[in-house]
């Protein structure tokens, strides 16, 4: 499987230090992550806070560990803020990725999400667009698509836990009412199946809008908890519902088989947030990277 395609196999800083809880790997250093990013044998990375956001020095600490980046997570406000607000940023964005050489930009709507809220309770208060809503995401998303093309880079729409595009309903809706040339999709194996969706369908369903993987694992009796007891989506990390291949529910294998068969071309991310004094980043890259080798070929 996957033999002499052009799949590249990354992993987020994300299982060394958490952007929305810094307290989670805050004693890490950039220079640690990546070191095991390569040392755990992944070619690539998408950004973190730590990292330098000057390209020349990022790219020279990269380029001494064999690293790529693969892209990066953006905020958009289009159904909640002035599109000005938003595309200002994303051109910002863009620009940096463009010149780091990715070729995509993961962007998540977070008008009136809750993802980052510590008390609110994930399923009890999930954030759903009003049909003017709807409208300015489809239209906002249209535009960065737009300004994407302009560097010749595609949009990766995230669907996400606690966000207004979580639910097989709503990525539907989302594919049916953009434009495959401006808005493409990314795939999150974890984020669906925590939401209660099967993720395979949503697979096979939107195979030709899949530009970019992210590779995410579920631990379900933390899931589980979560709706008994109402948890937030950070106390729900924080419990340790995500967790790399290998070491949860999904079984990656009919994932890897689809992907393949389809001639998927890109990245894979390896993106499992956890805290970092519970499961050893080293330790699960690890584990990861064996279990991928041995599911996929790659």
């Amino acid at each position: 499987m996957f033999q002499g395609t052009d799949v590249k196999l990354a992993i987020a800083p994300i299982g060394w230090t958490n952007d929305d809880m810094p307290e989670l790997g805050g004693e890490v250093t950039f220079e640690q992550c990546v070191s095991e990013m390569a040392l755990a044998g992944f070619s690539g990375s998408e950004v973190g806070n730590k990292y330098p956001r000057n390209t020349e020095v990022l790219k020279k600490a990269l380029g001494l560990r064999g690293l790529e980046i693969a892209s990066a997570w953006f905020s958009a406000f289009v159904t909640s803020k002035p599109f000005e607000e938003t595309t200002k940023a994303f051109i910002e964005h863009r620009d940096f990725l463009h010149e780091m050489g990715a070729k995509v930009i993961v962007v998540s709507e977070q008008g009136n999400s809750i993802q980052g809220q510590m008390e609110t309770a994930l399923f009890d208060n999930k954030p759903v667009f009003s049909e003017e809503e709807w409208k300015l995401l489809v239209e906002g998303l249209h535009l960065l698509g737009d300004l994407a093309a302009e560097k010749g880079m595609k949009i990766v729409y995230h669907h996400h836990m606690g966000t207004g595009i979580q639910t097989t309903e709503e990525i539907d809706r989302l594919m049916a009412e953009t434009n495959p040339e401006k808005v493409s999709l990314l795939y999150d194996t974890g984020h669906l199946v925590f939401s209660g969706e099967d993720h395979l369908h949503v697979l096979t369903k939107h195979m030709n809008r899949i530009h970019h993987v992210h590779l995410k694992d579920v631990r379900m009796e933390v899931a589980n908890k979560v709706r008994e007891e109402k948890s937030s989506f950070l106390q729900a990390v924080k419990e340790g519902v995500f967790t790399v291949p290998g070491d949860g529910v999904i079984d990656f294998e009919h994932v890897f088989e689809a992907l393949d068969a389809a001639g998927y071309q890109g990245w894979f991310v390896v993106e499992a947030e956890q805290d970092p004094a519970k499961a050893n980043p080293l330790e699960y890259a690890l584990k990861a990277r064996a279990y991928i080798r041995g599911k996929s070929g790659l």
